[in-house]
């Protein structure tokens, strides 16, 4: 690799998690990152390490091996394989430790340091594993940065949700493992099936999609499975149902939780024995299809409840690719607001307007119940209404522009029983995020001091 290939020392500045339950320890061992500009989240213990993991984003990981048990740091090590598998791992042990170190080395850890620490040493290993990642991300982002543009397979997004998603479709899409996408309706999930057969290995065979939602089971079974001719009265020929139509390809089923119960096991006995047999026939067909479906409705429960088949249930969600609403990744409303605007601009023929910031700001704050879907009717409604080549807050359509925030159950539901000082956290990491980490601006969207933001900062382990 050449020198110009390795990041500069402002692209090194990495997201760093230091778990360690003596504090001075993990001060120091903080100072010395913070130096060469890393971002420093500081805990104590395996559970605030957890908490900070489901909920953070980090490139590297530096866990002192030994805390509340002798396999304390090694359990941090499976949190970020499940959790952060991009981000690469440090153990800081004792002498007495380095066997069990040396083996974690082949459990996916980056490599470790002995105490007593020497800081220029740790720094240099914290900078490698951060050039690491940082280098792993930079390859990725020349692609995610056309996705982020011009969409993965149509899915637009550069946050940490979306890149899970689009991480799980490249992983299952060479296979013939049934896939259950999940997501609130309007998250794209049809953009997600599509996406799994374009880069399988049948992307060259039929690509088939039903909506069950409202339909009765004797039309779903003869829209799924086929007629013969003289099947009932008006079937004058024999017909194939998607299942033969699809043969070699994808089936996407559409809501499939809404699928009446008596027509349930009709089909899980063709995903079954992968063979259907029309109405009015005795004749079983092979129909060879990869299956996906989609629903935006909890089908455990529903099994759990007797509305939805259990066996069903499991034989579907071979794989489940859940999409997060967009509420829950507000980093990419940016992207997707330029995305669609450029696109309506063009089928306009005309420019492509710019977005204010206040436009833009009112935009990511706003829930977004409808997710992607209400997005971009928005964004179509603005280009239309928008003077001059710039979006502003006065052509934000009036219900966005007026709402004071998320005021679904859902999201008030998710907010419930947690503490002022997790939201306030929450909401300076994701801030920061949203700015590339510019604490000005930071500071400004907050709407509070740097010199107060700077103390938030340190209060709350954010260096």
């Amino acid at each position: 690799m050449s020198t110009n290939d390795a990041p500069s020392r402002e692209e090194l500045r990495a997201q760093v998690l230091l778990v360690d339950d003596e504090p001075e320890h993990a001060e120091v061992m903080a100072e010395s990152l913070r130096r060469p500009g890393h971002v420093c989240t500081i805990v104590n213990g395996l559970d605030a390490a957890r908490e900070e993991l489901l909920h953070g984003a980090f490139d590297v990981v530096v866990t002192d091996l030994v805390m509340e048990s002798e396999t304390s740091g090694l359990e941090v090590l499976a949190l970020v394989q499940e959790h952060q598998p991009d981000a690469e791992t440090i153990l800081v042990t004792a002498h007495g430790d380095v066997p069990t170190a040396k083996a974690a080395l082949k459990g996916g850890a980056y490599d470790f340091i002995e105490k007593p620490l020497d800081l220029v040493v740790f720094r240099n290993l914290v900078d490698r594993a951060a050039e690491t990642v940082l280098l792993r991300h930079r390859t990725a982002r020349l692609e995610d940065q056309l996705g982020a543009a011009y969409g993965f397979e149509g899915i637009i997004g550069d946050s940490a949700g979306i890149r899970q998603v689009v991480q799980a479709i490249r992983k299952v899409a060479p296979s013939t493992i049934p896939v259950l996408v999940t997501g609130e309706s309007g998250t794209g999930k049809e953009l997600v099936a599509a996406a799994i057969h374009n880069l399988s290995k049948r992307t060259r065979k039929r690509y088939a999609t039903f909506n069950t939602a409202g339909q009765s089971e004797s039309l779903l079974e003869d829209q799924l499975f086929g007629h013969v001719r003289g099947a009932y009265t008006g079937a004058d020929r024999d017909r194939e149902g998607v299942f033969e139509y699809a043969d070699g390809g994808t089936l996407f089923l559409d809501e499939i939780g809404d699928m009446p119960l008596a027509m349930q096991p009709k089909l899980l006995r063709v995903l079954e024995s992968g063979e259907v047999i029309r109405l009015g026939s005795n004749e079983a067909r092979k129909a060879d299809v990869r299956f996906v479906s989609a629903t935006n409705r909890d089908l455990k429960s529903m099994s759990a409840d007797g509305d939805f088949r259990e066996d069903l249930y499991f034989r579907i969600r071979g794989v489940e690719i859940n999409i997060p609403p967009l509420r829950a990744r507000r980093e990419d409303v940016p992207l997707l607001v330029n995305h669609a605007a450029g696109r309506f601009a063009a089928e306009m023929e005309r420019p492509i307007p710019q977005v204010s910031e206040p436009a833009m700001l009112r935009l990511v704050s706003y829930g977004w119940p409808g997710n992607v879907r209400e997005l971009f009717n928005a964004v179509h409604r603005m280009v239309i209404a928008c003077d001059d080549d710039r979006i502003e807050v006065r052509d934000v359509p009036e219900e966005i522009r007026t709402e004071d925030g998320d005021d679904d159950g859902t999201s008030i539901g998710s907010l419930a029983g947690v503490g002022l000082d997790r939201l306030e956290k929450e909401a300076i990491r994701q801030t920061l995020a949203l700015t590339g980490g510019n604490r000005e601006q930071t500071a400004n969207l907050l709407g509070i001091g740097e010199r107060t933001l700077y103390r938030k900062l340190k209060e709350y382990g954010l260096r």
